[in-house]
């Protein structure tokens, strides 16, 4: 397999422009996963990788070989897209063996890649049915064996997920962490979930308005978000952020934090599950209970505050609070983020 590194990569379309200096780099046997809110430029990024964008700006190279200038068929790349795009007058064997058999492959060899894809993806049992007779979770696996046989340095994947109903999506998703373990291949995957971007990357790219707002392990933004925009996106329910108070922000609402502001602090964050709820009067806020969302062993209690804001506190499912009930709530200060006026950071 291969590596992809990426320097200075734009992308315009006349006088808008989609991608701003994109530099990344990609290991070998990487699973990576391109996340980011509609429109930020992760699609873009990716069909730029596979040569379905020309660049306006800067270089993609795979495995140490400069392809900015190669047609897409020219990167060793396999995609697979949104769509499952089969034949459907085809067979899976026949729309597995189409883009093998145009490209001349010899027989025997196809028949061979057929065979060891349809293993890994347990579909041997359907290679004689047509698209019509699978399911969708099936026709998506059919899509991926596909790309599995043309054994690309680097597989690309379009948000292959979003046209499955929630419990197909957790399966796929375990089926693709299985197949990664197994290829031990490269893989760029975008999506807008990033509850699948947790789930199964080993790195994110968290991309905002065609830039690259922060990359690291899914653990490294859930812990260290270096920016508001960043602290909102990652993590379901997303992170609270509160206004601090003007005075001097080292209070929350007239309570005080029990760690030390810093000047130039104006938001603090804190996670649904990091944040506690108190006695009446007790804690750092005084919130009341808004909505309630019972989940099974967990609830998540939706609370405004005395000062208008609201907040989201996970709690215990067995929890007996309910809609109009005061709370107080506890602010850990080892779990607090803070945030300056630029949106940015402030470390600990």
């Amino acid at each position: 397999m291969a590596d992809v590194a990426l320097s200075g990569v734009e992308k315009h379309y006349g006088a808008r422009q989609a991608l701003f200096g994109i530099d990344l780099a990609v290991g070998d046997g990487e699973f990576c996963v391109f996340v980011g809110p509609s429109g930020c430029g992760k699609s873009t990024l990716l069909r730029a990788i596979a040569g379905l964008e020309p660049i306006s700006a800067g270089s993609v190279a795979i495995g140490g070989r400069d392809v900015t200038r190669l047609a897409p068929s020219d990167r060793d790349v396999a995609m697979v897209f949104q769509s499952y795009a089969l034949y459907p007058h085809m067979t899976v064997r026949e729309n597995m063996d189409f883009g093998m058999r145009i490209n001349s492959v010899p027989a025997a060899d196809r028949q061979r890649r057929i065979a060891e894809a349809a293993r890994i993806l347990q579909l041997g049992d359907h290679l004689d049915r047509k698209p019509g007779q699978l399911s969708g979770g099936q026709r998506q696996r059919v899509a991926i064996g596909r790309a599995i046989v043309r054994e690309p340095k680097v597989f690309l994947f379009d948000e292959p997920l979003s046209n499955l109903d929630a419990k197909l999506r957790v399966q796929m998703r375990v089926e693709l962490e299985a197949l990664h373990s197994q290829l031990r291949a490269t893989m760029i995957y975008v999506t807008h979930d990033q509850v699948e971007a947790m789930t199964m990357a080993d790195r994110i790219v968290v991309l905002n308005k065609g830039r690259i707002e922060q990359v690291g392990t899914p653990m490294d933004l859930y812990r260290h978000p270096r920016s508001l925009f960043v602290a909102g996106f990652i993590g379901a329910p997303a992170m609270n952020l509160l206004a601090l108070d003007a005075a001097g922000a080292a209070a929350v609402e007239g309570r005080a934090l029990g760690r030390d502001v810093p000047a130039g602090a104006v938001r603090l964050g804190i996670r649904p599950e990091h944040a506690r709820i108190a006695a009446a009067g007790a804690g750092n806020l005084s919130a009341t209970v808004t909505l309630r969302e019972t989940l099974g062993g967990d609830a998540y209690l939706y609370l405004r505050t005395q000062g208008g804001q609201p907040m989201v506190v996970r709690v215990d499912g067995d929890s007996t609070l309910s809609p109009g009930e005061p709370v107080g709530v506890e602010l850990p200060p080892a779990r607090c983020h803070l945030f300056d006026a630029a949106g940015l950071a402030i470390p600990a």
